[in-house]
């Protein structure tokens, strides 16, 4: 049901409005609108010199300040002056959705939106409207371009957007235009101390507020990086496109949304489904050929330098190795295989390259046909790997016939890889010729689109790594399943540092509120080419799989361990992955976290805890679990001598009965965690 109100408009009388949400339009050089609960406030407004701008309040206090709006374009006027305001009734909207998978069922969908049109009071009288949604916990905004004489092609070459942060504070941010693209450790600095960021870059003020900027549902534009340009203030930096324009696009067109979660605790930013709502409802339809799984992998050996991707005799990707980890798979409940290197190509400079790449052509110790028929037969996918070395342009002729074979062969996910410096990328120019853009550019924009859509043709789901960033379009399009995007577990295999104990509880409150991330837990290896290891205990590498989410979680490490340590592996085998309510019951961004999940297809729940280098004793009240009813806690937690540093096998399982009336101590070791399944009693439950 639509319900409609009014605006208020400063200095005017509000009036409430009903019929069409246009029908009574005003004038003035302020308005403002609030969401639903009255929570938050959107002022918009032109200056003296007639600049758009907007400012942000939540309940009464300004969280951003005055911030400017408009485009610089490359081959106009800018569009940032001498504009009026006219602005209409906002309507009201309250709808609930349901996802196919995902880290809740049922998505509450309550906002207010607002149209307010920004127009040149001479000349051209070019016209762009700014549409805004503003929910209780954030707000996003966009600007539309309608169809106009004075505008048919929009050349962009900046967006002046400006996000004026009100409060000093901490920021916690990575940063932009380096040369490893998303796949740094984060920052955490005052805010004043941030360069350029990538986003979701998230702010907590000294008050305790805590806002995360990013932005939503990005199709056919360039991604939004920050720029501190003063101050408390920064403005929005587009990744450069192939022209001196980042963005070209004909009207009638819209942006994506540039979105502020907003939230009196750090847990408030990830219960959050902002991004997701913004994003439009699904296109696909029925995409239950997908379905969420825990999968194995020839994939850690290599990072370990056991096995190679290229052939030879370390290669990984053969035909023995594969049959070994299915029938592994098979045995213990696993749903898929990932297996890297089994096509052409990976002999030689494949780096930042992928010319040599062919996505239907095995090496010939790879049976592909084989493989997969022993997969059906034990109930196991292969799960397809298509590195390109970041060459879009030589993949896209290549995606229909591999997704084919992919669909032929029982296939339904693929890992895609972009493995090239930021700004190596390959795609298509003007002229047709290969040139090289930015991972974030419009044309890798236009590049993972046609994936997606070619993916989807032939029933196949995609975890991109390299990837552009999550906006949520995984709403729209449900066979984007998964993606990388950040630092993965792949650093603690070889990288020079390796992840540290704050990584993750990093990652919960910045990376993670854009969308879910395949970051491969589950090591119980320890020892690896980089210095300190894996800088956990086996108990945090358990609770990984709750408090980082994933539909697809990988079991990551090699067979031989998870042989040899059948007791905490049970844990993986049990851990659902797709859940009907996510709850975080506790956190601090970089310090700690804890989150219980329901599974969608049963009643049992799970929480995970994890900590940074300190060691933590917190509670955790179980009134998340059905009042009146018993149940089992399956409970791995930190030994007495655990430590990231020295004893990180040691791990206690054990076994206790628990109600919703009980509250748990969870005593986490330096670098640490806890994972706890609750399975009820008194009934059969089903995994």
């Amino acid at each position: 049901m639509l319900k409609r109100r009014s605006f208020l408009a400063l200095g005017t009388v509000s009036a409430l409005a009903f019929g069409a949400p246009v029908a009574a339009q005003t004038t003035s050089n302020a308005v403002r609108a609030s969401s639903p609960g009255g929570v938050l406030t959107i002022e918009m407004a032109t200056d003296n010199d007639g600049r758009p701008t907007y400012a942000v309040s939540r309940l009464g206090r300004k969280v951003v300040d005055t911030s400017w709006l408009g485009f610089l374009l490359t081959d106009a006027p800018m569009l940032e002056r001498n504009m009026t305001l006219t602005a209409g009734a906002p309507v009201t909207v309250d709808e609930t959705w349901e996802q196919p998978w995902g880290e809740r069922r049922y998505v509450r969908n309550h906002y207010n939106e607002w149209r307010v049109t920004f127009t040149e009071k001479a000349g051209l009288r070019r016209r762009f409207d700014v549409v805004c949604r503003l929910y209780d916990d954030g707000l996003g905004f966009r600007y539309e371009f309608p169809e106009q004489d004075g505008l048919k092609t929009v050349c962009i070459g900046a967006e002046l957007t400006e996000f004026n942060l009100s409060e000093d504070g901490e920021a916690w941010w990575i940063p932009a235009w380096e040369w490893n693209r998303e796949e740094y450790l984060y920052n955490r600095t005052r805010i004043d101390a941030v360069g350029s960021a990538q986003t979701p870059m998230t702010v907590r003020g000294d008050s305790g507020l805590h806002v995360s900027i990013h932005e939503a549902a990005l199709i056919d534009y360039a991604g939004m990086n920050l720029r501190r340009a003063e101050g408390l203030k920064f403005r929005a930096q587009l990744t450069p496109g192939l022209t001196n324009a980042a963005v070209v696009r004909q009207a009638p067109f819209h942006t994506p949304w540039r979105t502020l979660q907003i939230s009196d605790s750090a847990a408030g930013l990830v219960e959050s489904s902002l991004i997701l709502n913004l994003n439009e409802p699904n296109k696909l339809g029925d995409v239950s050929w997908f379905k969420p799984m825990k999968y194995l992998g020839v994939w850690w050996e290599m990072h370990l330098e056991l096995k190679s991707w290229g052939s030879g005799p370390k290669h990984g990707a053969t035909t023995e190795n594969a049959i070994k980890h299915i029938d592994f798979a098979a045995e213990h409940g696993f749903g898929g295989v990932l297996v890297e290197g089994w096509n052409k190509g990976w002999d030689g400079d494949w780096f930042a390259n992928g010319s040599d790449f062919s996505f239907t052509e095995s090496y010939p110790d790879f049976d592909i046909e084989r493989v997969t028929a022993h997969g059906r037969a034990r109930g196991v996918q292969l799960i397809g790997h298509h590195e390109t070395g970041g060459n879009a342009f030589h993949y896209e002729p290549q995606m229909e016939a591999g997704f084919a074979l992919y669909q032929r062969l029982g296939m339904h996910s693929v890992k895609t890889g972009y493995v090239a410096d930021a700004g190596g990328a390959r795609v298509a120019g003007p002229d047709g010729r290969a040139v090289m853009a930015w991972h974030e550019s419009q044309p890798m924009a236009q590049h993972h689109m046609r994936v997606i859509e070619t993916a989807a043709k032939h029933q196949v789901a995609v975890n991109a790594h390299e990837p552009f960033k999550d906006t949520g379009l995984r709403r729209t399009y449900p066979n984007m399943i998964s993606r990388e995007g950040a630092r993965g577990m792949e650093f603690s295999a070889w990288g020079q540092p390796g992840n540290p104990p704050e990584h993750e509880a990093n990652l919960v409150f910045t990376r993670l509120l854009a969308g879910p991330m395949d970051y491969t837990p589950g090591i119980f290896g320890m020892e690896t080419r980089s210095p300190g290891g894996i800088q956990t205990t086996w108990a945090k590498q358990l609770a990984l799989y709750v408090v980082i989410y994933s539909p697809i979680q990988m079991a990551a490490d090699l067979l031989v361990h998870y042989e040899a340590n059948p007791a905490p592996f049970q844990f993986i085998k049990d851990v659902p992955v797709d859940w009907a309510e996510t709850k975080v019951l506790d956190g601090e961004i970089g310090d700690f976290v804890v989150i219980a999940r329901k599974d969608r297809h049963s009643d049992v729940w799970a929480l995970g805890a994890v900590s940074d280098e300190h060691p933590r004793s917190l509670s955790a009240s179980l009134s998340f679990l059905d009042a009146g009813r018993r149940y089992r806690a399956e409970i791995y937690r930190d030994g007495p001598n655990a430590d990231y540093r020295g004893k990180r096998e040691d791990i206690v399982i054990e076994q206790r009965e628990v109600t919703s009336a009980d509250t748990l101590t969870l005593n986490l070791a330096p670098g640490g965690g806890q994972a706890i399944r609750f399975v009820p009693l008194g009934r059969k439950s089903r995994r």
